[in-house]
């Protein structure tokens, strides 16, 4: 099986971690996002780029955000 066929069925496939986090953010807001998943870096003084650099260091997290995301566009 190729990687492109491996990717098809992937929503995230192509989307960027940057992508998704904007998106969440734009729609829920830091404080809601903050509730939702409980990160800290979402909780006192958010930044893009902060909560870029934990999410790429802590799979655990980024894995709740990626869920998020796709209940959000609704691909789950």
């Amino acid at each position: 099986m190729s990687e492109e066929e491996k990717n098809k069925n992937n929503p995230l496939h192509g989307v960027k971690l940057k992508d998704i986090l904007e998106a969440l953010v734009k729609h829920y807001g830091w404080k809601k996002l903050g509730k939702l998943i409980e990160i800290r870096c979402f909780l006192f003084d958010p930044t893009i780029n902060s909560s870029l650099k934990f999410l790429r260091k802590t799979p655990w997290a980024r894995e709740k955000v990626e869920e998020l995301y796709l209940e959000m566009v609704g691909a789950k």
